[in-house]
């Protein structure tokens, strides 16, 4: 552009401002919200158990809209279908062991594309299946295998981390290991913010290395304690703002609140913080 024109451009656009009237306001670019907010139903574990269809009821009345299993309540798939449609929740993702993955995978599949579920998620390696680096990485085989079968049920196979995967083993970090081996198209992740803080690792740096490999998030806070405990959200240590602010990046679809242990009312603890991630923008 000619100077003499960027020069008349700036200076119309000066006068333009200038005529404004005084009562309009300056309204700043419009900023980010989550969309649907899930929970992680580990965090209502006791609860569900005693009394599913009230659980349920409590975890929709809050505001939560979605919800992940760890583990179904009693009664065939379809019949868990209902509950949730009679609560109006949609269950996008399930926690399973890996010995469901490895010795009742059809039925598991099955069971997850009844429950109208998109995800499944094996959530935990035992200290026995994790050793060595050659563990690790016949992980990683076994996880693209089971993430074909997934794939033919309409399902994505993922997996959860806890901090078990970032302290170096043999020279290199677990964690990147299975990113590394495992095949983008067959297996996703669902990182956990609180353990991957705890594991001394920031989200953000794999958001960018390993881009749109994390469908889901696990939004738990921290508290300041030297023992880094679980907090409700919004009252710890976790700066959510910019984790969420780089969601397209890292690929992220659902957001599932958990909190493991609750010292007073998990629901007090979940309605504050849902309000917290509702009101949130980034």
């Amino acid at each position: 552009m000619r100077a003499d024109r960027r020069e008349f451009l700036l200076a119309a656009g000066a006068c333009a401002l200038a005529r404004l009237p005084r009562s309009v306001p300056w309204f700043p670019a419009s900023r980010a919200k989550l969309g649907p907010i899930g929970i992680q139903l580990y965090t209502v574990r006791r609860e569900l158990a005693r009394d599913p269809e009230a659980t349920l009821a409590r975890v929709a009345e809050i505001g939560f809209q979605e919800v992940e299993f760890a583990g179904y309540p009693p009664g065939a798939p379809q019949a868990v279908r209902a509950m949730l449609d009679r609560h109006h929740l949609r269950a996008p993702s399930s926690h399973i062991s890996l010995q469901a993955m490895r010795n009742d995978w059809d039925r598991t599949l099955e069971a997850a594309a009844t429950v109208g579920q998109r995800y499944v998620v094996v959530a935990f390696v035992g200290v026995n299946e994790r050793k060595t680096l050659s563990d690790w990485k016949r992980l990683a085989a076994e996880f693209n295998r089971a993430g074909q079968a997934a794939r033919k049920h309409g399902l994505r196979f993922c997996y959860h981390n806890h901090d078990v995967e970032f302290p170096l083993l043999e020279g290199e970090v677990p964690y990147d290991v299975l990113l590394a081996e495992t095949d983008p198209g067959l297996v996703g992740f669902e990182m956990d913010l609180y353990w991957i803080t705890k594991g001394g690792k920031d989200p953000l740096a794999y958001f960018a290395k390993w881009p749109r490999r994390f469908p889901m998030v696990h939004v738990k806070d921290m508290d300041s304690t030297p023992q880094k405990s679980f907090a409700d959200v919004g009252t710890g240590t976790i700066d959510f703002r910019p984790i969420f602010a780089k969601a397209k990046l890292a690929g992220i679809q659902h957001y599932f609140y958990e909190q493991d242990e609750t010292p007073g009312d998990v629901f007090a603890s979940a309605k504050a913080s849902y309000h917290y991630l509702r009101s949130l923008s980034f």
